[in-house]
């Protein structure tokens, strides 16, 4: 890793603990205890921009720091169902990525949007909210069940029933966040060459 992609990560790191921590918090209004919030996004334009092993690693460090932080509230496993929400998206964002290069290495995402930006980003979006919900929903309805500090101790039946409003939440998380990612790293990947 050079110096370049560590001083990236370090940034990227930073702003998403400051943004999830300190930035705004919306209330889902059909579930008050889900917060809607843009940390996620640089996650995802350092994932687009500067590669697949970066925004993996800052999902990771950015885990790490807010299992640390975390200081009461909804369940402190928070940030590790964020983690399992955040790689299931970055894998339907992936997706369509693979299919336009067809296994090429040597085409970069700059290149491959300059060709096809358009259905990359529709279907990057309809990926990643598929992948985020189908993922999120399995993990929480087996992890509701499991006792705290995992879950719940739902009943089967009140963990089925949590499943809808888990994937409106997801899948309205992944709507906003992918579209801003690539508004956000289209123009910076025609300036800077980040990888």
């Amino acid at each position: 890793m050079d110096t370049k992609t560590l001083a990236l990560i370090i940034i990227f790191v930073a702003l998403t603990t400051a943004l999830n921590v300190a930035g705004p918090k919306i209330p889902a209004p059909y579930a008050p205890f889900l917060y809607y919030q843009i940390w996620e996004i640089p996650l995802v334009v350092a994932f687009l921009a500067v590669g697949v092993a970066a925004g993996l690693i800052i999902s990771a460090i950015n885990t790490v720091i807010l299992t640390a932080y975390f200081t009461g509230g909804f369940s402190p496993l928070g940030p590790v169902y964020n983690l399992v929400a955040i790689l299931s998206m970055m894998l339907g964002i992936y997706i369509p990525y693979l299919i336009a290069t067809r296994g090429r290495k040597t085409e970069n995402l700059s290149d491959v949007l300059k060709k096809h930006a358009k259905i990359i980003i529709i279907s990057a979006t309809a990926l990643g909210i598929v992948c985020r919900i189908a993922i999120t929903s399995v993990v929480n309805y087996f992890a509701l069940q499991q006792p705290s500090p995992v879950g719940f101790s739902y009943k089967p039946a009140a963990a089925l029933a949590f499943l809808p409003l888990g994937a409106l939440f997801n899948g309205t998380v992944a709507l906003y966040t992918i579209p801003i990612a690539f508004a956000i790293t289209i123009p910076v990947l025609s300036r800077f060459k980040l990888k």
